[in-house]
């Protein structure tokens, strides 16, 4: 197998697919990349038997073939190429010759034989999404997904289509129990049955679909095979495993009865919070919050450090009320939101919180209160 390629275009293509390919190295093909040439065009495939990701390059092919090689090196030895074309030779015992201008690489492939095998997506029904509302959607939501791998089911993003008045929704949601986000957005056309049972999108995945989204601004489409999510984007398609669970029924976490409401300036919020939270418990990063007519008090304080208080004006009608919160929960939701006012919904000193923009409905998130 023999091709020819632009040094930018082989460098991007391999930089793409180092997120996808295994690090732990169980399995040591694994680590390697996939390299297909012909039709004047050169295939690059990772799997780590999760997530899986194949993108198609242009290439000068001389030979066609197919070989693999450690993604890591070859990646590292691409970037340090001079800005010329890189000339790539795969011979019959799997070693790889790779020139470009007066530099030569020889190194040591594995057979394309043992890579597994990658699913072609050919009948799917496929949905499509704008590139720039799937990112939006996933940076209002991903803060909420569990690290804790024992509560599996939580490791990821649940997404479920529903239809409200004869248009389609796509809603996501993540939760990882001391905190939930939701945000819901309009889909268009949407009759693929495992959107509207819903489907847990692994956290890596999400990783992936969000780079794929910020990668230009054509659509995504996304489809279904077996327990698979298929995602297509131009020359890209990535096919990753769904998380096998039952997402927790999240309409009954959501408050419906947080009658007393502050509206809250963003910008004011999230930096109160940044400077109270410097003395809050390192474990806890607990803060008060005290509300009274027109007027938060947030405040911090730590018998080893110190403690500290500040003043917010803001708009609040209701009893008095004082709450305990992680400050890391609350600077999460505000940053991952552009509202220039925020609306804070309490019941009791007991009760979930409920914040969402002013100015927006379909959006929201829930924190669990702390005991201070």
């Amino acid at each position: 197998m023999q091709f020819f390629i632009e040094k930018e275009v082989f460098l991007k293509g391999l930089a793409r697919i180092q997120g996808v390919v295994e690090k732990r190295n169980t399995i040591p093909i694994l680590s390697n990349v996939l390299i297909e040439a012909r039709d004047g065009q050169i295939f690059l495939t990772a799997t780590d038997l999760e997530v899986g990701m194949r993108a198609s390059h242009p290439a000068t092919v001389e030979t066609p073939g197919r070989v693999t090689v450690s993604a890591k090196k070859l990646y590292e030895i691409i970037k340090e190429l001079p800005e010329k074309e890189i000339s790539f030779l795969a011979k019959d015992n799997c070693w790889i010759e790779i020139r470009c201008g007066k530099a030569l690489f020889n190194i040591v492939g594995l057979s394309a034989e043992e890579f597994p095998y990658f699913p072609q997506p050919e009948k799917e029904q496929f949905v499509a999404i704008s590139s720039t509302l799937l990112k939006e959607m996933i940076d209002k939501t991903a803060f909420s997904i569990s690290n804790d791998e024992t509560k599996y089911n939580l490791n990821g993003i649940f997404f479920r289509s529903t239809e409200q008045q004869e248009k389609a929704q796509l809603t996501l949601v993540a939760t990882d129990g001391h905190r939930l986000s939701l945000i819901s957005r309009d889909l268009g056309a949407s009759h693929i049955p495992e959107l509207q049972k819903g489907v847990i999108f692994p956290r890596k995945g999400i990783m992936e679909l969000k780079k794929m989204a910020e990668e230009g601004p054509s659509d995504i489409h996304l489809g279904f095979m077996d327990n698979n999510a298929v995602i297509k984007k131009d020359q890209t398609i990535v096919v990753m495993r769904l998380v096998d669970g039952e997402f927790p029924d999240y309409s009954r976490v959501i408050p419906k009865a947080n009658e007393f409401a502050a509206t809250i300036p963003r910008d004011l919020l999230l930096h109160s919070l940044r400077r109270m939270s410097i003395l809050s418990s390192e474990k806890s990063r607990g803060v008060k919050l005290f509300l009274r007519t027109d007027l938060l008090e947030i405040s911090s304080s730590n018998p080893e450090l110190g403690d500290a208080r500040e003043d917010l004006e803001i708009e609040y009608q209701g009893p008095e009320l004082s709450i305990g919160f992680n400050a890391r929960y609350l600077m999460d939701i505000l940053q991952a939101q552009d509202a220039e006012k925020v609306v804070l919904k309490l019941k009791d000193n007991l009760s979930p919180g409920l914040i969402n923009p002013a100015e927006e409905t379909d959006y929201l998130a829930v924190v669990m209160p702390m005991r201070l």
